[in-house]
Formats: C-alpha cells, structure tokens, sequence
C-alpha cells in the first residue's frame, strides 16, 4: 500500500487504502486493517475520504475514483457488473451471475462479494437473496441495512 489512513465517518471508523495511484482498499467498521502498514495520508485517500462522507450524508450517488481492486478475472468480472447497479437499486446474485454470462454461479458471486476489497466505491452491498433478503455483508447486516436505507431515502433526489 503507498497509503493507508483510517477515518471517522458517520458509519464509524473505515481505512481506506491506494495503490498505484488507485484505491485498492476500504475496511468497514470492525473490519480487521492490515497491520503491518503505516498509516500515511495521500491527496487521493483525502478526496476518497470526502466522496465518502458526501454519500453518507446523501450528496452523492456516484464515485469518481480510480479503483484498482486485486482478484481474480471472476471476481473483476462480478466488481465492474456491482458498479452497473444503480444507486438505491439492488439485484440478486441469480441476476449478476446471470449478467456476467455464468448464470449458475450465484453462489461464485456471492464469494467474489464477499472478498470485494473495496466496499462501499464498489456496492457490494446493493446484493440480495433472490427473495430480496439482506444476506453477508463484511461490515454486518447492520452496516448493509444503513447504507441501503440510505440510498433509499436519497434516491428520489
């Protein structure tokens, strides 16, 4: 990581982290941060910092960061389909597996969600059971039902 710095946010402390000039990581609250970086603050972390605040307080509905998510071409697949998701939208596995073109790999889907490096930039959390039930979430059902509500009660905007 070129810089790690850790943030209070109305949610409760996230650390973001770049890479290579893009960010390659967000840990929600409770979410183990790696250990052996130090924290370091960089323009771009700032600007990802405020882009978040500014959704969580219902100013934004997209991001303009570069994101540089590390996994496999699976998951990359399944990241780039999360971000098509329309703010204050969901889908559910079943139709991002499908929109990838492997239709019965929801339950792939449903892993390359859960080792999504970059929540919240990528919305891992507009993803729910095909009944529309919150399922996982790395930040707990909790975190996922805000941030939902959130995009709800802002989306007419």
């Amino acid at each position: 990581m070129d810089g790690l710095f850790l943030y209070d946010t109305e949610i409760g402390r996230i650390a973001i982290g770049e890479n290579g000039g893009a960010i390659a990581l967000l840990r929600l609250p409770g979410e183990e941060v790696p250990g052996t970086v130090v924290q370091h603050e960089t323009e771009l972390l700032r600007k990802a910092a405020e882009q978040l605040r500014e959704y969580l307080r219902g100013e934004r509905k997209m991001f303009d960061l570069p994101l540089a998510p590390e996994g496999t071409v699976f998951q990359k697949a399944v990241w780039s389909a999360l971000q098509e998701i329309p703010y204050g939208q969901t889908r559910s596995y079943g139709e991002i597996a499908a929109q990838i073109g492997r239709p019965k790999a929801c339950r792939a889907v449903g892993m390359a969600n859960h080792c999504n490096p970059i929540p919240i930039f990528i919305p891992c959390h507009r993803v729910v059971g095909a009944d529309g039930s919150l399922t996982g979430y790395a930040g707990g059902l909790e975190c996922k039902r805000t941030l939902l509500d959130l995009e709800r009660r802002y989306g007419a905007r």
